[in-house]
């Protein structure tokens, strides 16, 4: 498990005056990508229009290009404003597979400072139940330290 307090100090001096969306996604995609071997693939779904996601920055290989919120753990996540964490996809109804190999997922929602639900954060591991409420805790805190501050 990453040290969640070093990895968000280090996304916090990475990202230190920046105010573009996607340069923030992208550059925590890539560090929390490559703190912790579980994360298979690590990505942003940003909110593009109402009831929808689109793909942002990620690490990993291809991901889903367009996520209604009404699909999914993704739109479960954005439709509803609270972390899912799937320790088995195959036992979640709906969700989509954008890769054959995910066994587990956790994501949770990123919001802006006024509150609003602007992307969800998503990591899939090809591990089975790889994520705990540990990790749930630290990637809120670095995502709303980072959007919402």
């Amino acid at each position: 498990m990453p040290d969640y307090a070093e990895l968000a100090r280090t996304c916090a001096a990475l990202t230190e005056g920046e105010t573009d969306s996607v340069a923030l996604m992208a550059t925590l995609a890539c560090e929390i990508h490559h703190s912790d071997d579980r994360f298979d693939w690590t990505g942003f779904y940003r909110v593009t229009e109402p009831e929808l996601l689109k793909i942002g920055p990620y690490q990993g290989g291809h991901g889903c290009l367009v996520i209604p919120f009404a699909r999914g753990v993704c739109g479960a996540a954005a439709r509803t404003g609270e972390v899912q964490l799937v320790p088995d996809v195959d036992a979640f109804p709906g969700h989509i597979a954008c890769a054959s190999s995910t066994r587990s997922e956790i994501v949770l929602p990123v919001r802006d400072g006024a509150g609003r639900i602007i992307a969800v954060l998503d990591i899939d591991s090809d591990r089975p139940d790889a994520f705990t409420q540990a990790d749930a805790e630290g990637l809120q805190a670095i995502l709303d330290a980072t959007f919402a501050g």
